[in-house]
């Protein structure tokens, strides 16, 4: 397989960039053109420049959608980073709880932006069920949000294999899967919490329509970004918070170098950044 043109990869580059935030240093060059290359078989293209036309000009439009999502790693499971869910569970929920009982306000909005598969939303839609003591009195939203239509498709079929399991208490398995052959389904009450769409974590309006959020879980998804699309993107996590509300970020991503707007608290050694 023929290594593309300097140029032309710069132009892809580019393009997917503008397509979706997405951006690659130089130590990724080669899995980003391994994508393209499969990309421009699957599709039956001539050639790498007449594929890059395709997308610049009117080709396909699901086609830059598909290689936009062949660039993103979907490698998830259930209670993924679970001391940070701890912390969540334990604290940040039951602070909030108190807060918006005090209120009379009986209404939780959780935000799963890059949800990809749907085990991080679903996971979060049993802790709220598991730990919520008087549930049947709240409406409970859960958005779950991605740029891979093949992920949501997963996502919303709900059907998990051992790999994406592996991590599930036995206590919760048996409680909120269903079994269906050597896989497990999530239970219809879980299942119905969870709103899935197609969005964009660089999409403003979007982020807009799903109204003030209590809590963004964006995990993972900050480190496909450069530093200009980073900061913006936090900038539309930080409009979507309603005051006091609190953003998850993954292990391996801080606020540090991003945004001084939030306020920052260690918890359990786990750092927790709330507006």
């Amino acid at each position: 397989m023929a290594s593309l043109d300097p140029t032309l990869y710069a132009r892809f580059c580019d393009l997917i960039y503008e397509q979706s935030g997405l951006s690659f240093n130089a130590g990724k060059a080669y899995f980003v053109e391994r994508r393209i290359q499969q990309r421009i078989e699957t599709a039956g293209a001539n050639n790498a420049l007449d594929y890059y036309h395709g997308l610049r000009y009117g080709g396909d439009p699901r086609e830059l959608e598909i290689l936009c999502e062949a660039l993103t790693v979907n490698e998830t499971y259930f209670f993924r980073e679970y001391a940070q869910l701890k912390v969540f569970a334990e604290h940040c929920l039951q602070d909030a709880l108190v807060e918006k009982r005090s209120r009379r306000n009986m209404h939780l909005q959780v935000w799963s932006a890059g949800c990809s598969t749907g085990e991080e939303p679903y996971t979060l839609a049993i802790i709220l069920r598991e730990m919520i003591e008087d549930f049947d009195r709240w409406m409970v939203e859960i958005n779950a949000t991605d740029i891979s239509t093949t992920a949501l498709q997963i996502a919303r079929d709900a059907l998990y294999g051992a790999r994406s399991l592996k991590d599930v208490p036995d206590v919760y398995l048996q409680q909120h899967f269903r079994p269906e052959g050597k896989k497990f389904r999530i239970a219809p009450s879980i299942a119905r919490m969870v709103d899935f769409s197609h969005a964009n974590i660089l999409d403003e309006a979007a982020a807009h329509s799903l109204g003030p959020q209590d809590f963004i879980f964006c995990r993972n998804m900050l480190i496909y970004l450069d530093d200009a699309a980073r900061r913006r993107a936090v900038e539309i996590l930080y409009a979507a918070l309603r005051p006091g509300g609190y953003i998850f970020l993954g292990h391996s991503e801080s606020m540090g170098r991003i945004s001084s707007a939030f306020r920052v608290t260690r918890v359990s050694n786990q750092l927790v950044y709330r507006k």
